[in-house]
């Protein structure tokens, strides 16, 4: 039994928690992560603000929706930023609540699924993005890796946070609001040819994979602990 929940333990947590201390708990590797953060950010408002459609042919209250990637580093930024003020302590012992816990938890979902989907699309049709060309080597392998870091820090985010059966649920029921926007409605991220059904069943699995991947990876507030949690 004890072995298996090790095992299980490196799965959930794949990096040496001194590791994580160094690069989170450190003000220089922390303020460097939220400047990549926020100058990826600023990438991604590019891309949608001269995609067709773009984001001057929307409302800004549903940009968050229509960029989805911008919208996952975000998220991921807001996350870092809360270890802020508590530099210097101890990374796992970041403070819980429910605020916190659907902001985390959002945070992960939406790295980890568009990390993925990313992956997914552009290998869905090959022929129209692997090539040698400037162009294609960035919207290909460019591409293909920095969204793949998605992933890498969304791996970090459940060292120091936790998520609940609430964050959890308002995860699940916005990812999948967003899925009816950009499917529903035709507002999918800009690509090189027209999302179909297997895309679109695609994407909505994911939402159940990634909410099902949270519920697994995140600790959860201690049931003693959480009377008072605001």
């Amino acid at each position: 039994m004890s072995g298996a929940s090790e095992g299980d333990n490196r799965l959930r947590r794949p990096f040496p928690e001194r590791w994580v201390q160094y690069y989170l708990g450190n003000p220089a590797s922390l303020g460097w992560l939220l400047i990549v953060d926020g100058a990826a950010f600023l990438v991604g408002v590019s891309f949608y603000v001269h995609s067709e459609p773009s984001l001057a042919d929307l409302s800004s209250l549903v940009y968050p929706l229509f960029g989805d990637s911008p919208t996952a580093l975000a998220l991921a930024a807001l996350s870092v930023a809360t270890l802020l003020p508590r530099l210097g302590e101890r990374v796992t012992d970041a403070p819980s609540n429910r605020p916190l816990d659907v902001l985390h938890t959002f945070a992960f979902v939406w790295l980890v699924k568009y990390g993925l989907w990313t992956a997914i699309a552009l290998n869905l049709r090959p022929d129209l993005y692997v090539g040698f060309t400037p162009a294609l080597l960035w919207e290909y392998w460019g591409i293909l890796l920095t969204h793949l870091f998605f992933l890498l820090q969304a791996s970090l985010i459940p060292y120091y946070a936790k998520t609940s059966r609430g964050a959890l649920l308002a995860a699940l029921v916005a990812l999948l609001v967003n899925d009816v926007f950009d499917y529903g409605f035709g507002f999918y991220p800009p690509l090189r040819y027209e999302a179909g059904p297997l895309l679109t069943a695609i994407t909505v699995g994911l939402t159940f994979v990634v909410v099902a991947y949270a519920a697994w990876v995140f600790d959860r507030p201690e049931p003693g602990n959480d009377v008072g949690r605001k």
